[in-house]
């Protein structure tokens, strides 16, 4: 049960809103791992590090309540659609260490490659026998980015609210990011976008995105252009612009900023 688990990060290459559904935008992204930075996932026995039984429990350095935390969200979730009661043993008797690297409130995934860690742990451990897509669609309940990391993949195209994760071929990038101590919260951005910013692209441009590979469109657009809620997140903290530097990218709501490495 000590085996560990890597839970990456990711950063948008382009993020662009194509219309909203209910009280959800839509979205067009291109999500691509990252792979040198994660957090690792793994289960302990609670005697071990003097842990209730009957509590549900993580060990790692969160600042949020247990029931705001993705990975309870996806223990919640994953009890909903299987009724196991082998998942509830395991965690009346184990505890989940995450070990966190990747910053929080950065735009780079880490609470939603955490939660979609812990499912794919439980589906392994377990012999659950979900498949991917059945992990994806419970991910879902947890946030919009769960179903990409339940994937896997280097680099995909994300699309609707999130659960359209179709993979995109391309050669491996490396990225040089540095993230702001800036915590932003992603439906303020949003919200900002709605009532500021609101602009989204049509289904023609929006499949010309999903065609191009990532270094062909990060030649062709600035940060602004490529990401639809970087002019948001900049109006709503304003701090922020002190920290961009030329030539680099806005991943998600923020406040990471990224760019390919270039070879030497």
């Amino acid at each position: 049960m000590m085996k560990k688990y890597k839970a990456h990060a990711k950063v948008n290459i382009f993020l662009k809103i194509t219309g909203r559904r209910n009280k959800y935008h839509e979205i067009v992204s291109r999500f691509v791992k990252i792979t040198d930075l994660y957090d690792e996932l793994f289960f302990v026995p609670k005697e071990r590090v003097a842990a209730k039984e009957n509590e549900f429990k993580i060990i790692g350095d969160f600042d949020c309540m247990m029931h705001e935390n993705t990975i309870y969200k996806a223990y919640v979730a994953l009890k909903e659609a299987t009724a196991s009661e082998a998942l509830e043993n395991l965690m009346r008797n184990y505890a989940i260490v995450v070990e966190k690297k990747i910053p929080a409130f950065a735009g780079l995934g880490g609470g939603s490659s955490d939660a979609a860690t812990y499912l794919k742990m439980c589906n392994e451990v377990l012999h659950l026998g979900l498949s991917l897509n059945e992990l994806a669609k419970i991910g879902l309940h947890v946030g919009a980015d769960v179903a990409f990391f339940i994937y896997g993949y280097e680099s995909a195209n994300v699309s609707g609210i999130g659960e359209v994760v179709e993979i995109f071929e391309e050669e491996p990038m490396a990225f040089d990011i540095y993230t702001p101590a800036i915590q932003i919260s992603t439906p303020q951005v949003y919200k900002a976008y709605r009532e500021n910013f609101y602009n989204p692209i049509d289904g023609f441009e929006a499949k010309s995105l999903k065609q191009k590979s990532s270094l062909e469109v990060l030649s062709e657009l600035d940060a602004k252009e490529a990401n639809d809620l970087f002019a948001p997140a900049l109006q709503e903290y304003a701090d922020l612009a002190q920290h961009y530097k030329e030539g680099y990218y806005f991943s998600g709501s923020g406040s990471s900023f990224f760019k390919i490495k270039e070879e030497k």
